[in-house]
């Protein structure tokens, strides 16, 4: 039987579209379907244009929560995860061209779109706190989880 980690692990790294929550100036929540990649630690990456709303919110406020679930129509395969964290822009030139590279074998974007990437930001959440749920198990069952701090970007 895996363990919590393993479990949210490989639920992360078998899907591609990450909900991400942001507060905007108005204190209205705000949600934005992205394209991401998960790495080991649990920790998501994508890429946006800083003049996104989104990216802007971030800039403000890099508090934010993040929700990933396998699409289903029956509610006994319900299983996903929500997360808060925070959200911080890559720096670190090679990490961010191992990330372009993973990113668009990935999600087999051309030459093209490759270009459009390295133009953009890199932004990555860390989880502080995640709820894992699986339905297929009984109605409502639930891990939380508190991680540690990770300043690694």
């Amino acid at each position: 039987m895996k363990t919590p980690i393993a479990s949210i692990r490989a639920l992360l790294q078998s899907q591609s579209t990450l909900v991400l929550a942001t507060a905007g100036e108005d204190g209205l929540a705000r949600s934005t379907p992205l394209f991401y990649l998960a790495d080991d630690a649990l920790r998501l990456y994508w890429f946006s244009s800083r003049s996104s709303l989104h990216s802007k919110h971030c800039a403000r406020n890099p508090e934010a929560t993040v929700a990933v679930f396998i699409p289903t129509s029956a509610w006994q395969n319900i299983e996903g995860v929500q997360m808060q964290g925070r959200i911080s822009i890559v720096k670190d030139r090679a990490r961010r061209q191992s990330i372009v590279r993973d990113y668009a074998e990935r999600f087999q974007l051309g030459n093209l779109f490759t270009l459009a990437l390295r133009r953009s930001a890199l932004y990555c959440f860390v989880p502080a706190w995640v709820r894992y749920l699986h339905n297929s198990r009984h109605f409502g069952d639930k891990i939380e989880l508190r991680l540690p701090e990770s300043n690694e970007n």
